[in-house]
């Protein structure tokens, strides 16, 4: 019954197929795990597909995955596709496969060592001096570099599509920082919540044993006396491709996740700079390509890499996985000669065939690719960012001759590949099930003598139809790939109990992570601060009725020079000249405040406004990616939802513009509230609290300051206070606690005095030196830091102050010298607080603690 409901789909996609297709066999029937997949989506329908779609589209922009692209002319981070049609390979198959993966990794590791070593295969004539010699994935310093490991490819990635003859071939080969492990790992638990049919239905196997024979591989690669070595994984940073699974990886496999910056070279070792000392690393899982990876002996104008690595990696010191030097296995030119490299290191053929490939290299496979470039794809042997693939069978006569030419004038940078007719498989697009070309990417990992293939993999179809174009720089789509069984399978891993679990209970904190968590904190609080001055400048004007022509009132004046203040989006309401004892006063800008106050909202180049401050909190939260939850990750989605709203924000309808600044409030308070309630309360923690307490404080100072130096009348001067009030949290406790009508003695002793109120100087200021307190002091730690000291004059100064000197006003001015001065002077001292913190904890260059201190922990034969 169930079949004869199936023939719907089904038949409607077989009459789409143009080609070999992954549903059929060789026979041209459906294969039954097929038939057994399109029974469920029959039952789910198209309706419902396009509802799982969407859901599919809903989780992964809620998880945060994106793909960055490089040369794309609108925002960089791409959001991460997934089709909701699964790609399916029998288990019968998968083991075939296997097999060709295994023996293909296990003879690339021989070719590198061959190629750093006694480079037989070239005395041999096997592969061409020229092809490795020439190519600069070749790097020659890394000649003498071995790690103790037998295998020196740790870390292999294949991509792999079914050729003419019914099995799969294989296309590339990526060895230096392979990629997508990750992103097949968050696939699979998308898929495994959107799709719970699917998941009781069909048995397919799991994932997490090839991670769990990574962390294994790991730990057998760190010092023979640390059970526990510490790992590091290395990312070029947020603006790399593929940074989301960097994030996401080094989050699920528990490593540090660090940029180069964070470490240093000393003595022979690779350091970690983290805020309370330098940490030895063991292990580097590096995400970074070869020649970025050390400025000293590599590419001199690299920022990303460690000066002096790779001399580490020769003392052997650390361990680096996959090492510098694994990219010249790369070379599309190599694929001409595996079968005799095979017989010759491994003396067998190869198990797995590839797609017919010919170096231009040599005079006779020069002679052929020109005389067939219309049936050939020209490529370099070289990877070059912007070169992309030459498909002759689209070239005109003209670009034919045009492409001889370039090939001739440097034959041995090009090699051909013929262009075979790969299969298509079933992909969801626009709301119908249409055939699309697809490729596979396979994972592997050492595993003492032989590799550990992943049950799955990475396959990406082409947006595109006919068009093989699988790569997510030119928009495909990846599907979750699933190794089906006709049983359950049961896997027992291998868990080893650790003695030393020092790094497991103590998250190392980096120089880097520790400037961002605290300006996290800081960039928050200052835009949550004026948004909410905003909030009260904009309901004022909404209630005022103007008078006297377009004059705006006193008090409204006064709250909007207070404003550029706050904001120092100098000349704005003050004017030009900006003096302690007065200010200029531009009559034309306060007759229409909201085009100004617009621009404080959503002019993105304007540094003080909501949107620069919300941009920069972005920036900087995405630098720490690796800290924030699942649910943070949601908050921080519905942040940039907040900021595209403000952006386009141009309207002079105050109650819309309130409407958006509501949002934005609200989820930076989910912000706050989330990352309070779940961060550990560790150095990361207590920085980003210390940021938003020196940002809070800074803020009401400021506020405070230009509002009430200037003595204003009495009617004014209740309306500013009221104001101030209400923008501190503080007018309903004010009116509880006072019960009388406000005076500014009054809102003084509230505002700076009270104790038990969040929003109060004097709770601030408690809470700051609380928070500084708990930061590690390695030099003094029974002293007060400077920072501290800082916060405790200014502490003093508050709780000292007398309100009736403060509202003194001198007769002549009607300023407020006493005032004016002590909260500038408090202003001061707690902005030097951030100055005392670059300098102990954020430079990146100097560090501030001694290798000797670090050594002392460390046994002495290891040194």
């Amino acid at each position: 019954m169930i079949q004869d409901i199936s023939l719907g789909l089904l038949n409607t996609y077989k009459q789409t197929i143009n080609s070999y297709d992954e549903v059929l066999d060789q026979n041209g029937q459906i294969k039954p795990y097929w038939q057994k997949l399109f029974d469920t989506l029959e039952s789910i329908g198209i309706e419902g597909l396009e509802l799982r779609n969407q859901e599919i589209i809903k989780k992964l922009k809620e998880n945060g995955v994106t793909y960055n692209v490089y040369d794309s002319n609108k925002e960089s981070n791409r959001a991460w596709k997934l089709d909701p049609i699964p790609f399916l390979i029998h288990e019968s198959e998968w083991k075939t496969i296997e097999q060709g993966l295994k023996q293909r990794a296990r003879l690339l590791d021989l070719i590198l060592k061959d190629f750093y070593g006694p480079q037989l295969l070239i005395k041999n004539a096997i592969i061409p001096a020229e092809l490795v010699f020439d190519n600069s994935g070749f790097l020659l310093p890394c000649f003498d570099i071995r790690q103790k490991s037998d295998k020196q490819l740790l870390n292999y990635a294949v991509d792999l599509a079914r050729g003419p003859d019914g099995k799969m071939w294989l296309l590339d080969n990526r060895t230096q920082a392979p990629s997508g492990a990750g992103y097949a790992l968050e696939n699979r638990i998308v898929m495994s919540k959107v799709f719970p049919e699917l998941n009781k239905k069909t048995y397919r196997s799991r994932l997490s044993p090839y991670f769990s024979q990574l962390q294994q591989t790991v730990d057998t690669l760190g010092n023979n006396s640390n059970e526990n070595p510490n790992v590091v994984f290395l990312t070029p940073g947020p603006g790399n491709e593929t940074y989301f699974e960097h994030v996401y990886l080094s989050s699920y496999l528990g490593y540090t996740l660090v940029q180069g910056n964070d470490l240093l070279v000393r003595d022979g070792f690779v350091w970690l700079k983290s805020i309370d000392q330098l940490e030895r690393v063991d292990v580097i899982i590096k995400r970074l390509d070869d020649e970025w990876c050390d400025p000293l002996e590599l590419r001199r104008d690299s920022l990303l890499g460690i000066p002096g690595l790779l001399q580490v990696i020769r003392l052997g010191n650390v361990a680096v996985f996959n090492p510098p030097g694994t990219s010249v296995l790369e070379n599309y030119g190599l694929m001409a000669f595996m079968q005799n490299a095979c017989k010759f290191l491994l003396n067998e053929p190869l198990l797995m065939s590839s797609v017919a490939t010919w170096w231009c290299g040599q005079t006779k496979e020069l002679n052929f690719v020109l005389a067939n470039l219309p049936k050939l794809i020209i490529k370099k042997t070289n990877r070059k960012q912007g070169f992309r693939s030459i498909y002759g069978r689209l070239l005109n006569e003209e670009q034919l001759n045009d492409l001889k030419n370039l090939i001739l004038k440097s034959p041995k940078d090009y090699v051909a590949q013929e262009e075979v007719s790969l299969s298509t498989t079933p992909s969801f697009i626009n709301g119908t099930i249409e055939p699309r070309y697809a490729a596979m990417r396979c994972f592997l990992i050492a595993d003492g003598d032989d590799y550990k293939v992943m049950q799955g993999g990475l396959t990406r179809s082409s947006a595109l139809k006919g068009k093989f174009e699988i790569s997510n720089q030119l928009g495909g789509i990846s599907k979750d790939t699933w190794i089906i069984t006709d049983a359950p399978t049961e896997h027992h891993e291998k868990t080893v109990e650790r003695k030393n679990t020092n790094n497991q209970l103590n998250n190392s904190l980096t120089s880097r992570n520790a400037e961002n968590l605290f300006w996290v904190g800081r960039l928050c609080e200052r835009t949550m601060a004026l948004r909410s001055f905003l909030k009260i400048i904009l309901n004022r004007l909404n209630e005022n009725v103007i008078k006297n022509g377009n004059k705006q009132p006193d008090f409204l004046v006064v709250l909007l020079k207070s404003l550029t203040h706050l904001t120092q989006t100098y000349p704005g309401f003050v004017g030009k000249e900006i003096k302690d004892s007065e200010e200029y006063d531009n009559d034309t800008i306060f007759e229409n405040p909201i085009a100004e106050l617009l621009l404080l909202i959503n002019h993105s180049e304007k540094a003080g406004s909501v949107v620069y401050n919300l941009q920069s909190l972005l920036n900087t939260i995405n630098q720490v990616s690796e800290k924030w939850n699942h649910d943070t990750r949601r908050i921080i989605n519905l942040v940039e939802d907040s900021l595209f709203v403000l952006k386009n924000t141009n309207t002079n309808n105050i109650n819309q513009v309130n409407h958006g600044l509501d949002k934005l409030h609200i989820r930076l308070f989910s912000f706050y509230g989330n990352i309070y309630e779940t961060l550990p309360r560790d150095n990361g923690f207590y920085l980003l609290e210390t940021g938003k307490n020196v940002e809070r404080i800074l803020s009401l100072l400021s506020v405070f300051r230009s509002t009430f130096n200037f003595k204003k009348i009495e009617e004014e001067e209740a309306v500013l206070m009221e104001a101030i009030l209400e923008n501190h949290h503080l007018l309903a406790q004010y009116r509880n606690i006072y019960k009388s009508h406000l005076s500014l003695k009054a809102v003084i002793n509230m505002v700076f005095l009270e104790k038990n109120l969040p929003y109060t100087l004097s709770f601030l200021l408690d809470t700051l030196s609380y928070y500084l307190s708990k930061l590690p002091k390695t030099i003094e730690p029974h002293r007060l830091s400077i920072a501290e000291k800082s916060v405790l004059e200014a502490s003093t100064i508050i709780k000292l102050i007398d309100a009736e000197i403060l509202i003194q006003v001198d007769s002549a001015t009607q300023f407020r010298t006493e005032l004016d001065q002590t909260l500038s002077t408090v202003f001061e001292l707690i902005s030097n607080v951030s100055n005392n913190l670059a300098s102990l904890y954020f430079n990146h260059s100097v560090m501030q603690h001694s290798v000797l201190d670090t050594l002392k922990n460390i046994d002495s034969d290891e040194i």
